[in-house]
């Protein structure tokens, strides 16, 4: 089982965004693990997944999975049959863990959303099985009464990716028997003290010395540092340092995420350089 400093990984595109930038996966995901990381999870909110086609998922899935990090995949989609089917594939190649996103768009019960969990942890069986929770960006909360019926229909339900802030919104989901994971590093330190199993960090997908820091010792200015890059689009400012740092990795987000404009580079740039 998958515990410690999880980042929330980019995912390598090119072409405007239009293709997954195969040689790019290598190189990041050697920086990631030479910094000390645990694990990743991959094609989640940081990773552009949602926006990704189901072939490009299977096809990012291995290559993430052909790193040198385990890998918990992320194979929420807007419909049952497609989620299990990437949660089915992500288990046969390999994957540490699978987790799934509330469906967004409809705001689903708890019968409907229990049997779409349910499903996709039968589909990602024998591997351990992740609630991603995002209130969000799923449009709503999963209920606690369907975790615990959920824990009661899979075998493999092992726990929680949770980015809901503020903390007294991830509290509840601190389960006892159940590894959850902080998504907000602001939170994670209090998470730590409550219990949880560690982070899924998209700051740790550009400064992934910085959350095995937090992770182990702990980290007084890492909300500082996630909020300068949150002034700008995120996965656009990510990929950004990310160059900047010597990785790899093109500035390319699918549409409709967008670059940063010339302005906003310059900014970044002036940030960098006095950090």
């Amino acid at each position: 089982m998958l515990r410690g400093a999880l980042a929330a990984a980019v995912t390598p595109l090119r072409d405007d965004g239009a293709a997954l930038d195969e040689v790019a996966f290598r190189p990041y995901l050697e920086f990631l693990a030479a910094a000390g990381l645990d694990g990743i999870l991959a094609l989640g909110t940081t990773g552009e997944g949602i926006l990704l086609s189901a072939a490009e998922r299977r096809r990012a899935a291995e290559l993430f999975l052909d790193g040198p990090l385990p890998a918990i995949v992320h194979c929420g989609a807007q419909t049952t049959a497609e989620t299990c089917a990437l949660a089915e594939h992500a288990a046969a190649s390999g994957a540490a863990g699978v987790a799934v996103i509330s469906p967004p768009y409809f705001a689903l019960d708890d019968e409907a959303l229990l049997e779409h969990l349910a499903a996709a942890a039968r589909a990602a069986d024998p591997v351990a099985f992740y609630v991603y929770e995002f209130k969000a960006r799923s449009g709503y909360a999963v209920p606690l009464p369907v975790l615990e019926r959920l824990r009661e229909r899979a075998s493999n339900f092992a726990g929680l990716k949770v980015s809901d802030k503020p903390f007294e919104a991830v509290e509840p989901y601190l389960l006892e028997g159940l590894d959850v994971f902080v998504g907000a590093e602001e939170l994670v330190g209090a998470g730590l003290d409550r219990g949880a199993a560690g982070a899924v960090s998209g700051l740790a997908s550009v400064y992934p010395e910085r959350v095995v820091a937090l992770v182990r010792d702990g980290d007084p200015d890492i909300g500082a540092l996630r909020r300068e890059l949150d002034r700008f689009p995120f996965q656009a400012a990510a990929k950004y340092v990310l160059g900047r740092r010597g990785v790899p990795v093109r500035e390319d987000v699918r549409a409709p995420l967008r670059t940063l404009d010339a302005g906003e580079k310059r900014e970044l740039d002036a940030w960098l350089e006095s950090s």
